[in-house]
């Protein structure tokens, strides 16, 4: 696999620099599985070229254990008018998933047995209180995300792997702008990397933000981004290969061809953002690094598919179709996921 990759970043690197009009065939693809619904699906998570699971609209969690071949649905009973807009695996057995909305809307599920059963381990109770994604350390320690409430964003913590939730308090979080919240669009407005550091998007403000904790998310702090920001404009997802090294991606949904000020790298862990030399021709939802090829991003977006191998300087539509959100496994197989039931799988050639 890592011989195959090689080549392709030899032939990426050539089309980034060859004269218009002159590349042939991308060297990637998705090669769409047959999911059996037509649900939006906006959460993903990728054990490996053979399982991955995928959530969304109408209560709907879709896992396969065969490269996509076949899905299941394995969501939550009682779920079917709930956005599982976010969905974190650990393995083929165990997942989280969390359903978006005001008030009671925005729940957290755990499953250890596939999807066959699930244990309601967090339901909201602030009827103003919206709750965006989550993401995890490690099988234990994990972050869920949510909008400000009165200028605090809320968040909450677990150390027990997803089965019961602690709120943090305010006093250790940057309070919000006005008018600021995150993006329920990929289940990446929050992430984190190694045992201790995460970082959270925002928009919707005057300023597109990004907050960053050390402490596995007792405390916080914040930096502006050079991403557009307004009412339908922000930083939509971030990623960081370690814990200086970042990305931030985004735009305005309200303009999805618009490819102005959609993308910011970091090189301090947050603390300062710049823009690339290039970058995605349109609003872009989520980001994510290869897992063994510290070089290359995949980002996805309703206008189209991209993929850098310099670290995210510059950028090379491979795919025109639809996405909302992609991952990658360990092994190096990585997925995209979106509207109508669409599910990809990233091949070679």
């Amino acid at each position: 696999m890592k011989r195959a990759w090689a080549t392709v970043l030899l032939v990426l690197a050539a089309l980034a620099v060859a004269p218009s009009g002159t590349a042939s065939a991308d060297p990637l693809s998705w090669r769409l599985t047959p999911t059996g619904t037509d649900a939006q699906l906006r959460g993903l998570s990728v054990i490996s070229r053979h399982v991955a699971w995928a959530s969304g609209a109408r209560g709907t969690v879709l896992r396969t254990v065969n490269g996509g071949k076949t899905w299941r649905q394995v969501g939550p009973p009682d779920t079917a008018t709930l956005e599982l807009r976010d969905i974190e695996a650990f393995d083929e057995r165990t997942a989280v998933a969390m359903t978006i909305g005001n008030g009671e809307d925005s729940r957290i599920y755990r499953t250890t047995d596939g999807g066959a059963t699930w244990t309601e381990t967090f339901r909201n109770t602030e009827p103003a209180a919206f709750y965006d994604c989550i993401a995890f350390f490690d099988r234990r320690y994990g972050l869920a995300a949510g909008d400000p409430v009165d200028g605090h964003f809320r968040i909450l913590s677990t150390s027990d792997g997803g089965r019961s939730w602690t709120r943090v308090p305010d006093d250790g979080i940057p309070p919000a702008l006005e008018g600021e919240f995150e993006f329920a669009a990929s289940g990446q407005c929050v992430t984190t990397t190694g045992k201790r550091d995460a970082w959270i998007a925002t928009g919707g403000g005057a300023s597109a933000r990004v907050l960053h904790s050390a402490d596995r998310g007792r405390t916080w702090t914040v930096s502006d981004t050079p991403l557009l920001s307004g009412p339908s404009a922000g930083v939509f997802a971030v990623a960081f290969r370690t814990p200086r090294q970042g990305i931030a991606i985004g735009g305005d949904f309200a303009n999805p061809a618009g490819g102005e000020h959609n993308l910011a790298l970091t090189s301090d862990g947050g603390r300062t953002w710049r823009e690339p030399v290039n970058s995605p021709a349109g609003y872009r939802s989520a980001v994510t690094y290869h897992p063994f090829l510290g070089s290359v991003l995949l980002a996805v977006g309703p206008t189209g598919s991209d993929v850098s191998v310099d670290g995210g300087r510059r950028w090379h539509q491979f795919d025109d179709g639809t996405f909302d959100t992609v991952d990658c496994g360990r092994d190096g197989a990585c997925w995209a996921s979106g509207a109508q039931g669409r599910v990809g799988v990233l091949q070679l050639g």
